[in-house]
């Protein structure tokens, strides 16, 4: 999963992908909705690409959480983010055991599974290139094929 110039604005529901720059600022597309803005340098941005979340050993890059949900789900989307609290705090346990409860709180779990499904309803939960590699035909299923 590519989260290259994905931000997400305090603020602003959603997320959004950076298109451009401006002189004090930068152009953004809403990813739910395709609609273009700009956003003030003063606007607190976090890319995606540069959160992590908490484990008791380590922090893990949001990229790898937003990978296992998608090779949990199959690339489908998951459950709604406006679950209660214990049945998010579970789902999460099932995705990354060891995350530290103390520091990553329920309206944190919230957030990754929010951003999950908008990436997934974007188009952007997709296979990575290795998978992809992975489930090629070999080339003596592409020869039956072309027989038949």
């Amino acid at each position: 999963m590519n989260l290259e110039g994905i931000i997400a604005v305090t603020g602003k529901p959603g997320l959004n992908k950076v298109i451009g720059q401006t002189k004090n600022g930068v152009i953004v597309e809403n990813l739910a909705d395709g609609k273009k803005t700009t956003m003030s340098s003063s606007s607190k941005m976090s890319a995606l690409q540069d959160i992590a979340i908490y484990t008791y050993t380590e922090e893990i890059p949001l990229v790898e959480v937003l990978e296992k949900i998608r090779i949990k789900e199959e690339g489908k989307a998951t459950i709604g983010h406006k679950s209660s609290s214990n049945v998010l705090i579970t789902y999460f346990k099932e995705i990354l055991e060891d995350f530290d409860e103390d520091r990553v709180y329920p309206s944190d779990i919230k957030k990754v599974i929010s951003w999950y499904n908008t990436l997934q309803k974007a188009g952007l939960a997709v296979e990575t290139v290795e998978e992809t590699e992975e489930k090629e035909d070999t080339p003596a299923e592409r020869k039956e094929e072309v027989k038949a």
